[in-house]
């Protein structure tokens, strides 16, 4: 997939989260008229992540994320990548907890992978597609790009591959790639649109990109509107303004 294809790849991810109201110009770049990526050029440079040593990712498992999730949401001309808002250090906080152990998950047989509509049929928690899904995609790409791990592809080869295993066409041992990739990019949108308190969205970057107010209870007024931005920044959980 070549670089001008990134903002139509990311328009597509954050239109599927439009319950939010958002103000003219992130409703402009993501309905229409998108620059080229050519333009991030002139964008603002990309931030880097606070310092987090993961509890529960390996290193392997560590680099595979750093960049998978760089490619589902990139920094670019419209708003912040993943990496520089946090989402790795959600995802490795929200893997020690008992969701993501599957505590609350019905997790006996049969296994199967079923249709769509009936859910997850498989034996894994979440934390466990992650880690299997991971190692499998690792092996995958070792077999087929003579020893280079996932990490080690340049960001084109990266984007393809994340693209296959969308649509289920990478063969893995021990798990459906399609489930995979499903899980992978829900956590990575989890991570970057969720309270900053869960360790994500930083300094409420992905809120003030699409203008939606956080927990501010005076924005009413503001639902309907579409033909100018909303003009306060937005307020996290600990009431810290953004």
């Amino acid at each position: 997939m070549s670089d001008d294809q990134q903002s139509p790849q990311r328009r597509r991810l954050i239109k599927s989260l439009m319950f939010v109201p958002m103000g003219v110009g992130a409703a402009g770049a993501l309905h229409g008229g998108l620059k080229s990526a050519d333009a991030a050029a002139t964008a603002a440079p990309e931030g880097k992540p606070d310092a987090y040593t993961p509890g529960y990712f390996t290193a392997d498992e560590w680099r595979f994320l750093t960049n998978a999730v760089d490619r589902l949401i990139p920094h670019d001309e419209h708003g912040p990548g993943a990496v520089e808002l946090g989402v790795l250090e959600f995802l490795d906080r929200h893997m020690q907890t008992p969701y993501a152990a599957g505590s609350i998950w019905y997790l006996q047989g049969p296994f199967m992978e079923a249709p769509a509509e009936f859910g997850y049929q498989g034996k894994l928690a979440l934390k466990d597609i992650l880690r299997v899904g991971i190692k499998a995609f690792d092996n995958y790409c070792a077999a087929n790009f003579g020893g280079k791990k996932f990490a080690d592809l340049d960001k084109a080869r990266q984007e393809a591959l994340l693209k296959d295993c969308e649509g289920g066409k990478l063969k893995f041992d021990d798990i459906s790639s399609k489930i995979f990739f499903a899980n992978l990019l829900t956590e990575t949108r989890n991570g970057y649109f969720s309270d900053p308190k869960h360790g994500g969205n930083k300094g409420m970057g992905a809120w003030k990109m699409i203008g939606y107010p956080g927990m501010r209870g005076d924005y009413l007024d503001w639902v309907e509107v579409r033909d100018r931005p909303y003009p306060i920044g937005p307020v996290d959980l600990a009431g810290r303004r953004g």
